[in-house]
C-alpha cells in the first residue's frame, strides 16, 4: 500500500464536503447534457412511479388497469403490480409524494435522469481525486462514465428501467465513496442498499464490500473489527427483509419478483430456455463485446442497431482496462471480481436488454471499471489517453444524437 492510498480518505472526504472542489462548469455540463439529451423523455414508462404512488395510498399495486403501453405490468387478483424490485419503488416514493402534494403533475423523467447524473458526478469527483492526481487526470476519470460511455443515451432515455440502472450506478459509487474516501460504514450500507434495491444482482457484491469495510476499518484509528461490519449491514438487512416480505405479500413467495408473471414474457423467443439460462451467454456476450453498428448507403452511414453494441466500440477508452499495474493491487483484483460476477449474471439473462444503445445492463459495471482505470492510470494524462477520451465522448455524443433525436435508429 502506498502513502498516497493511505492518505486517500482524508483528501477524498474533503473533496465531497466542499462543492467548490468540483469544477463547476464540468458538473453543470453533465447535468445539462442529461437534461437536454432527450427532447422526449420516456416519462410514460413510469412503472416505479405508479407503484410508489399506490404505496402512498396503502396499496402494493394499482387498483385500476394501466394504459396499454405499460406491457410489463402484472395483473393478479384485481391488482396491477410491477416486476421492478421494492428498492426501485422506494426510490420513487419522494417523487410520488410531490405529486400527492400537487407540486408536480406527472413523472418528471428528464429531471430525474439529470438528478441521478448529478449525484453520480458528486461521488465520482472525490473518488477520482482520491490519490491527489492533477486536475486533468481527475476530470477525465470522473467525466468518462457520464459523458464517454453508453450511460448517457440509456439513462437519458429515462424510462423506469433505465432510471433504475442509473440509480444502481450512483448507489455503488456512493458505497465506494463512503468506504474508500470517507469511512462511514452506515452510509456505505445505505448506498449499497440503494444499489441492490434497484438492481438485485448487485447483492452478489456484498462479500466484496464486507472485505473493503473490514480492511478500511482496520486502518481507521479506534475502530473495532466487528462494529463497522455491523453498521454496514443495517440498511441492506432492512431492505432485504422488506423485499422478501413485499414479494410474499404480492405473489405468495418471498423469492418471486414477478418477472416471469409479466403477460406473454415466457412466450418471447429469447426466454425459450427460461428467464435466466446458460444458453443465453453467447448472444449476450456478442452484443456486449462484439456487435457493431449497422451500415447505411447514405448519411449518417453508420448507426446503432438499437439492440446492442460493443461497449469497447462505444467507449474506446475502456481498452485501457487491460493495462497492467495498480496502486492498490488488492482493490484492482476486487474490481475485476465484481465485473466478472455481475457480467456472468447479466449474460445469463435471456433478453440482451431490449431497446438500448450498446449494452445498457453493463452500466452497473461502470463503477468498477472506473476503479480499475484509476488504479492503473499514471498521474498525468498521456496523448493516447486524451485521444481515447475524446473519441469516447465524441462517439457517445454522436450515438446519443442518433438514438434519441433522429429516426435513423429504428426498432
Amino acid at each position: 500500500m502506498t502513502a498516497d492510498s493511505r492518505d486517500a480518505p482524508f483528501r477524498g472526504g474533503k473533496a465531497l464536503s466542499r462543492l467548490t472542489t468540483l469544477p463547476f462548469l464540468a458538473w453543470a455540463g453533465v447535468v445539462l447534457a442529461y437534461f437536454y439529451a432527450n427532447p422526449e423523455p420516456r416519462a410514460h414508462y413510469d412503472y416505479t412511479f405508479r407503484i410508489a404512488s399506490a404505496l402512498l395510498e396503502g396499496h402494493l399495486g394499482e387498483t385500476e388497469p394501466p394504459p396499454g403501453w405499460l406491457s410489463e405490468i402484472i395483473p393478479l387478483e384485481g391488482r396491477y403490480y410491477s416486476a421492478l424490485p421494492l428498492g426501485s419503488v422506494l426510490t420513487m416514493v419522494p417523487v410520488a409524494a410531490l405529486k400527492r402534494a400537487h407540486l408536480i403533475m406527472s413523472f418528471p423523467a428528464g429531471a430525474i435522469s439529470a438528478l441521478v447524473a448529478a449525484i453520480t458526478a458528486l461521488f465520482l469527483w472525490p473518488l477520482a481525486n482520491r490519490y491527489g492526481d492533477n486536475m486533468a487526470r481527475s476530470l477525465t476519470l470522473a467525466l468518462l462514465p457520464l459523458l464517454g460511455t453508453w450511460m448517457l443515451p440509456n439513462l437519458a432515455f429515462a424510462g423506469a428501467w433505465q432510471i433504475t440502472l442509473g440509480v444502481a450506478v450512483a448507489g455503488q459509487l456512493g458505497a465506494l465513496y463512503f468506504t474508500l474516501c470517507r469511512f462511514r460504514p452506515l452510509a456505505a450500507g445505505f448506498w449499497f442498499s440503494v444499489a441492490f434495491g434497484n438492481r438485485t444482482e448487485i447483492i452478489l457484491l456484498a462479500p466484496l464490500f464486507y472485505y473493503l469495510i473490514h480492511r478500511e476499518g482496520l486502518k481507521a484509528a479506534g475502530e473495532r473489527r466487528l462494529r463497522p461490519l455491523l453498521m454496514f449491514s443495517v440498511f441492506p438487512l432492512m431492505l432485504g427483509l422488506a423485499t422478501l416480505a413485499y414479494n410474499h405479500a404480492r405473489f405468495g413467495s418471498p423469492v418471486d419478483f414477478g418477472y416471469a408473471r409479466i403477460p406473454g414474457v415466457l412466450q418471447e423467443p429469447w426466454y425459450s430456455d427460461g428467464i435466466f439460462s446458460l444458453q443465453a451467454i453467447p448472444g449476450n456476450a456478442h452484443e456486449m463485446l462484439l456487435a457493431t453498428w449497422r451500415r447505411l448507403p447514405g448519411f449518417p452511414y453508420l448507426v446503432p442497431t438499437g439492440f446492442g453494441g460493443s461497449i469497447f466500440l462505444s467507449s474506446p477508452y475502456l481498452l485501457l482496462l487491460f493495462r497492467g499495474g495498480a496502486r492498490d493491487p488488492a482493490l484492482k483484483r476486487l474490481a475485476w471480481v465484481a465485473i466478472v460476477a455481475l457480467t456472468l449474471v447479466l449474460w445469463c439473462h435471456g433478453n440482451p436488454g431490449g431497446w438500448q444503445l450498446s449494452y445498457r445492463y453493463a452500466m452497473v459495471l461502470l463503477p468498477w471499471m472506473f476503479i480499475i482505470l484509476q488504479e492503473t492510470s499514471p498521474r498525468t494524462v498521456s496523448p493516447v489517453e486524451w485521444t481515447l477520451f475524446a473519441a469516447s465522448v465524441a462517439i457517445t455524443a454522436w450515438g446519443t444524437w442518433l438514438f434519441l433525436r433522429t429516426g435513423y435508429v429504428q426498432p
